[in-house]
């Protein structure tokens, strides 16, 4: 296949609507206060790529607020603390589609702090996936072998001339880079007398090199005396790579399960473009493919996206410590993954304990305060007639697709119910948020 032609486009220009631009924005953020979709759906898919995509200034009052929670983590050895950190920055940052990402491949190199057990290596992980997340595959890649918390999580240290330790080795083949069946048992242990003595001292990479071993190495067919930076070279020149990366990349933005053909025009860009991811998400957000119909509404929400979504559309300001538990209980704990692979995801996110408790975070949410106040946008909903209220709503939570039969229903529950205008704005609220629909974007 030609690596030259582009994914074919979406019509942006006569077919931008809400509903176009709240797909974006749900898929590459984490959900959208109403002024930001007013914004997209007024200035179009180019500009909002485009800003999206390119590095945006933050603001001073963010960097103020930032340094300090990132001061707190530091100062207070905690990981909580450090997880507000971060939630913060996935809330406000100029940068939502960066952040985005950053949790993608914090969960594509799936590092959990219940190992490493050191806020600041956790942070400086974190920095180095956040720099590089909408850049150079390989020089992530590159970065995140030389990791401390990664090679701390693998068990670098243990990594020695005569006794070679797999761990890493086998990671960035299986999880990393090219995926299950693009390599042999014999090119993992090879690969991993490449990496002896790539260890951590004094909390920073050290190459102990008594512990290297300099002699030949025989990797996917070729042989040399490969350390480990040859490896990871050798990982990203296989043609799995930019596949095994299309996959992850289209079914994390895109659909479930992406058919073999556009998973293979993806990957063929990927390669052209050497891996630079910014180039790549700039097609896939206006591809014609990612805004098909079938590929609306179908992705299951994580509860990260469930969350800092709703959160996001209806509160201001934000209490975090309740959102640390509440992702904990519904299972994405970040900086602490499950395992080498991460969260699985998808329908994988439900179960009967974990739709009882979106529905007991539907009920906080909309009838206390744990999580912070309604915002006055939200709240100045109070003053207009049903019909306008169950409109905005469900422009805003629910893409503008409310299916009569339940705008109906909503209608007849707002005009009904009883209570001041405003407990009944939340009774609205509530039921939305419980809906099946709401739990897909």
């Amino acid at each position: 296949m030609d690596t030259s032609k582009r994914l074919a486009p979406y019509d942006a220009v006569n077919a931008w609507t809400v509903r176009e631009a709240s797909h974006l924005l749900s898929r590459a953020q984490f959900g959208f206060t109403p002024a930001e979709l007013d914004r997209a759906t007024s200035e179009g898919m180019d500009a909002t790529l485009q800003r999206l995509t390119e590095l945006q200034p933050e603001s001073a009052d963010f960097s103020r607020a930032e340094t300090s929670l990132r001061q707190a983590a530091i100062s207070t050895g905690s990981i909580d603390n450090l997880k507000i950190w971060w939630l913060y920055r996935m809330r406000y940052s100029a940068n939502p589609l960066t952040e985005k990402l950053t949790l993608f491949w914090h969960n594509h190199f799936a590092t959990s702090n219940a190992k490493v057990n050191s806020v600041p290596y956790m942070l400086r992980q974190n920095e180095l996936i956040r720099t590089n997340s909408i850049g150079d595959f390989k020089q992530l890649l590159h970065g995140m072998s030389r990791d401390t918390a990664m090679l701390i999580w693998l068990d670098g240290n243990a990594n020695r001339k005569r006794h070679p330790n797999e761990n890493f080795a086998r990671e960035i083949m299986e999880l990393f880079a090219l995926g299950v069946g693009n390599y042999t048992e014999r090119d993992i242990q090879e690969a991993a007398r490449a990496f002896t003595g790539w260890h951590v001292r004094d909390g920073q990479f050290w190459m102990h090199e008594l512990q290297h071993d300099e002699s030949a190495k025989t990797v996917f067919g070729k042989t040399g005396q490969f350390d480990g930076n040859d490896i990871v070279n050798l990982c990203l020149e296989q043609p799995s790579c930019p596949r095994f990366l299309a996959t992850k990349l289209a079914k994390t933005f895109v659909c479930p399960e992406p058919s073999q053909d556009m998973t293979d025009q993806l990957a063929n860009r990927i390669r052209h473009h050497d891996l630079n991811m910014r180039p790549v998400l700039r097609e896939l957000f206006s591809s014609q493919w990612f805004y098909q119909a079938e590929n609306r509404r179908i992705m299951m929400k994580s509860p990260l996206e469930l969350v800092l979504g709703t959160l996001r559309t209806l509160v201001e300001p934000i209490r975090w410590t309740g959102v640390v538990k509440v992702l904990a209980d519904l299972g994405q704990n970040i900086f602490e993954p499950p395992s080498v692979k991460g969260w699985e995801g998808g329908r994988l996110w439900i179960t009967s304990s974990s739709l009882l408790q979106r529905a007991n975070f539907a009920t906080e949410v909309t009838t206390t305060n744990q999580f912070g106040s309604l915002s006055d946008t939200v709240r100045n909903l109070t003053a207009d007639a049903s019909e306008a209220i169950v409109s905005l709503l469900g422009r805003w939570l629910l893409s503008d697709r409310l299916d009569d039969t339940i705008r109906q229903e909503l209608l007849k529950f707002h005009a009904s119910a009883e209570g001041t205008v405003e407990q009944k704005l939340r009774g609205l609220l509530q039921l939305i948020l419980t809906l099946p629909e709401y739990q897909l974007h």
